[in-house]
């Protein structure tokens, strides 16, 4: 099937982003009094807003979820994001390859805040093939698994969901897609954990991919 637009998610999908963010949200919850192991932490936080999982911190922790604590998580993810993130294997010669045949027609639709997806597509060299169009969960009525990010995307494409591929690689992601009418492909490079290929074909993925460069080919 060919498609008119492909909506990209970010993290885990553009840029390897998961093991840092999830790295810095495990030490945090560690030092305030949750300990809890990375693998579980990943587990319990892939493809959500720590805000989201607000009432399940503050019960593991005791403590209040503070604007102040969202601060420095968010002070101590980017530094770390700006030091050591790289682009997933493939994933620019890709995006690259698609906006070229699809004359432009791509988005980024992204669970994180803004902040972090231009500065994340900027560092990996792909924020001039996204821009202005570039889309915030946070700054939509819902934030996935709810459709509102890729509902908001096609549209300023000015493309009907049902033309337009959504790359994912979680579950949670993986549903929005599909809530939004839209094709999903999801994308399991090591082909376990949370976005094994039986856990997002069972979220709605049409099919798996473990190599971004293999996107191409379904366009």
């Amino acid at each position: 099937m060919m498609f008119d637009a492909i909506l990209f998610d970010c993290d885990g999908v553009l840029v390897d982003s998961e093991p840092i963010t999830n790295g810095v949200l495990c030490q945090m919850l560690n030092e305030a009094g949750w300990p809890l192991p990375p693998e579980e932490c990943m587990r319990l936080f892939i493809g959500k807003t720590v805000r989201s999982e607000t009432a399940r911190i503050e019960a593991r922790t005791g403590r209040p979820l503070t604007d102040a604590w969202m601060a420095e998580f968010y002070a101590r993810r980017n530094a770390r994001l700006q030091a050591e993130l790289v682009a997933i294997p493939n994933a620019v010669e890709t995006v690259r390859a698609v906006h070229a045949r699809l004359q432009g027609r791509i988005a980024c639709a992204s669970g994180a805040d803004r902040q972090k997806v231009e500065m994340q597509l900027a560092q990996v060299g792909l924020a001039p093939l996204f821009a202005g169009r570039i889309f915030s969960g946070h700054e939509m009525p819902a934030t996935k698994p709810a459709p509102d990010v890729y509902l908001a995307a096609a549209a300023a494409l000015g493309v009907p969901p049902a033309r337009c591929l959504v790359v994912e690689d979680t579950v949670t992601g993986v549903q929005a897609g599909v809530a939004a009418g839209a094709t999903v492909v999801g994308f399991s490079p090591d082909g376990v954990g949370h976005g094994s290929p039986a856990a997002l074909r069972a979220a709605g993925a049409q099919w798996v991919l473990s190599d971004m460069a293999l996107l191409t080919k379904m366009i």
